[in-house]
């Protein structure tokens, strides 16, 4: 079984993260990932976007066009790779930064506040967390215990304040996924 994903959004939200860390704990869990980032010379502020590929299989190529899974974490980003998701994929959909969502309607949409949750949370900066948690809780690409035990080791001594709220927003997520 073979999952590519395309997450995009403006640079700062950590869309390359979510790839990051879907496609280490892929590795983690013996899968075949690649992970190929892609980024405007503007970084914060410019767009962002990552494909990440996890499989049972040999990855032929990293470059994803038609994915199973996207992560639109802002408009320009939904416009631009929503119509490439393959029918009865998933499109993830950040409806604090996407006013006018996805029309489509031959794939499965989890559209949330995402921008807002994260807020209540307690920062901005778990938004790409809350969006693996959905990844999780509607396709269980990747196990959650994989990815807990990847961030503890990333930020248990780094910054454990941030390592909370970002286990926080994971369980949140799941729990969006789950229902959407």
């Amino acid at each position: 079984m073979t999952t590519e994903m395309i997450c995009a959004g403006f640079g700062g939200q950590g869309v390359l993260t979510i790839g990051k860390f879907i496609a280490q704990s892929g590795m983690k869990e013996g899968r075949n990932v690649s992970w190929l980032p892609s980024y405007g010379p503007e970084m914060r502020g410019g767009t962002a976007n990552v494909s990440a590929v996890v499989s049972d299989e040999p990855i032929a190529s990293p470059i994803v066009s038609y994915p199973d899974i996207l992560v639109a974490l802002n408009q320009p980003s939904l416009d631009k790779f929503g119509p490439q998701v393959r029918k009865n994929g998933v499109v993830i959909v950040n409806t604090s930064a996407c006013p006018h969502g996805c029309k489509r309607e031959d794939v499965q949409i989890v559209a949330a506040p995402m921008s807002d949750i994260a807020l209540e949370i307690g920062s901005i900066r778990v938004l790409n967390m809350l969006a693996i948690g959905i990844v999780i809780g509607k396709t269980g690409l990747i196990k959650y215990d994989t990815l807990e035990e990847d961030l503890k080791s990333f930020l248990a001594a780094k910054d454990p304040d941030l390592l909370e709220l970002n286990l926080t927003a994971i369980k949140r997520g799941m729990e969006i996924g789950q229902q959407g």
